[in-house]
């Protein structure tokens, strides 16, 4: 069967704001204001909790040891927990292609570095967590993207196949994930990051998710 596994933050769903706001929490609990701005910092969130933590403090000249991003970790999915689906939405067309792809006998899951509990959280308060076979997240094994086993068991997961799978994310480490698993790539080209994509060389850019289809015949031909 051919597999088809789907980064969440930024690919499946926009999370920016949520994401955002739960790293200004932190620095507001420290008196230091608001920190990020949810549109300008959009494509940072889309690379974790630490990577907020670390440009907030920088912009507070904190670099390095002088930044307590390990001691605000844990607060920053404390906030994030709180607020985890109030802007949050699902691209347009996102749950029309896993529908499709389902119809299609293709399986559908995802792969992502957000923790297991929130994603699972995320997906059921977003009405869509059924339609996917399964969901691996940062902590469901030791080792999280761009380490390849979290891909591999969310495939093994939905029923198919390494080598008759690919992955659709939207940041180097989904690249990066792919070429250690094996597999072809397609990065979403709406997102903020959208201009950098076409550098990290994937196997096909998607614009919109009416595309997903085509790409997947050809990246995937049926036996």
């Amino acid at each position: 069967m051919r597999t088809v596994i789907f980064d969440l933050d930024g690919t499946l769903a926009d999370t920016s704001r949520d994401l955002i706001d739960a790293a200004n929490a932190c620095f507001e609990a420290l008196g230091q204001g608001a920190l990020l701005d949810a549109e300008a910092d959009a494509t940072t969130a889309f690379l974790g909790g630490r990577a907020m933590l670390q440009l907030g403090f920088e912009r507070l000249g904190l670099i390095g040891e002088d930044a307590p991003v390990a001691e605000q970790y844990p607060l920053f999915f404390d906030h994030y927990a709180a607020g985890l689906d109030r802007h949050t939405r699902l691209y347009p067309g996102a749950i029309e292609a896993v529908e499709r792809l389902r119809a299609a006998g293709i399986g559908v899951g995802i792969c992502t570095n957000k923790p297991t509990a929130l994603a699972e959280e995320l997906m059921t308060r977003l009405g869509v967590r059924g339609l996917f076979a399964s969901l691996v997240g940062a902590d469901t094994l030791p080792v999280r993207k761009p380490d390849p086993a979290p891909y591999a068991l969310a495939v093994e997961q939905a029923g198919g196949q390494v080598g008759r799978s690919l992955l659709v994310g939207d940041t180097f480490t989904d690249r990066a994930t792919a070429r250690a698993a094996g597999v072809p790539c397609v990065l979403v080209s709406f997102g903020p990051a959208a201009d950098e994509m076409p550098g990290l060389e994937p196997d096909a850019l998607m614009a919109d998710y009416a595309e997903l289809d085509g790409l997947v015949a050809k990246l995937l031909p049926a036996a």
